[in-house]
């Protein structure tokens, strides 16, 4: 199969999707991999290391989007990208199309193939390309909270972890899953006390088995919420809602009654946020203040740190990659129910079912779009 890897258009993204080594087993493997010039520098990965691996080089992306069967992207194709999409083309991406309706419609009207990487399930039921990704975001939130809760950053001046005979800062993290569960984690090491909230209690079970310092757990209510969210000094969204727009929990009065100088990290923005004064924001401008608290909202915060997500990134896409490239889409999908689940649009109809719900669109079962039975085929 022809791959394409391209250089990520979209703001601040300086990661890319498929590392050399990536390149190197697909190569070997007997696929062609065109790779756009400079696609990687900015993750320290140079063109001499691809054209080592087997890849070929190309200095337009066009050319690269026009001779690729599959091409891998970390985000989903921006509006100079549009053209490019075709029936027969297969696209690998985080789409979060349930906040991009354009892209949506621009996917279906092209009959191309596109799958949401952040959907894709393995056989025990996770989501195994999204999870790393979340892995680094959970890392990263607290310590970037910490830093704008300093002064010089606009923040109250208040240290996460105290000082003797001084209290430690306050966390309070909206949700259990690995972005949450991590945020508590790293928030722990740094000496805050933490609370997080969550309405499954199996995962909040999970969260007290960590046995971190500091760290208290509290079942999700919309009273509960509103009570605890004014204690924060820092607050962190990390409501993890699969393939589906993020329902807003903490709304604007609540947020109003915060400390001045607080800070908002919505690490859920990239499906519409979980708190209600959040928008989307770059890493090129990542914060701004809304009722006398800064708000965070940067959608790729892992790209922040594109040397290590780009290769945790590449290692979990690579045997998607390998799987559509050596077996074609058909016996891929076949083979792997899970790579089914990443599914959103393929020859111009909509295939994803929690999308069809989000849009009020008709909804195609895949297997009537596909052929995916020998007796269809």
């Amino acid at each position: 199969m022809r791959i394409g890897v391209v250089r990520e258009l979209t703001s601040g993204e300086s990661r890319v999707a498929l590392t050399p080594y990536a390149v190197y087993e697909l190569t070997k493997a007997g696929h062609r991999v065109f790779v756009e010039a400079g696609a990687g520098e900015e993750a320290a990965l140079w063109d001499e290391e691809y054209a080592e691996a087997g890849a070929r080089l190309v200095q337009d992306a066009a050319a690269v989007w026009r001779d690729s069967e599959l091409v891998a992207k970390v985000f989903g194709p921006v509006s100079e990208e549009h053209d490019h999409l075709r029936e027969g083309l297969v696209v690998l991406a985080f789409l979060s199309l349930s906040v991009n309706r354009r892209l949506l419609r621009v996917l279906l009207e092209s009959r191309c193939a596109a799958f949401s990487m952040e959907t894709i399930r393995d056989e025990r039921g996770a989501l195994p390309i999204l999870t790393p990704m979340s892995e680094i975001a959970g890392s990263l939130v607290p310590q970037i909270g910490a830093h704008y809760l300093q002064r010089p950053a606009g923040g109250r001046g208040i240290l996460l972890g105290g000082a003797a005979g001084v209290r430690p800062g306050h966390v309070v993290v909206l949700g259990a899953g690995i972005v949450g569960s991590g945020a508590a984690r790293v928030a722990s090491g740094l000496g805050a006390e933490v609370v997080v909230v969550d309405r499954d209690l199996d995962r909040l079970r999970c969260v007290e088995g960590m046995r971190l310092g500091g760290v208290r757990t509290l079942a999700a209510s919309s009273m509960g919420v509103r009570e605890l969210v004014p204690w924060a000094d820092l607050l962190i969204g990390a409501v993890q809602v699969i393939g589906s727009k993020t329902p807003h929990l903490v709304d604007r009065e609540t947020v109003e009654k915060m400390k001045e100088g607080s800070v908002i990290v919505d690490a859920d923005v990239d499906q519409g946020g979980s708190i209600e004064t959040s928008r989307p924001t770059t890493l090129d401008e990542p914060v701004f203040v809304e009722l006398g608290v800064t708000h965070y909202c940067v959608k790729n915060v892992p790209a922040s740190v594109p040397v290590t997500a780009t290769r945790a990134l590449s290692n979990a896409l690579l045997p998607y990659v390998k799987k559509i490239a050596g077996r074609g889409l058909v016996d891929a999908l076949n083979s792997d129910p899970g790579l089914g689940r990443g599914a959103a649009v393929v020859e111009g109809r909509m295939v994803s079912d929690a999308l069809a719900r989000e849009y009020g669109m008709d909804h195609h079962a895949l297997q009537s779009v596909l052929p995916l039975h020998e007796e269809a085929r």
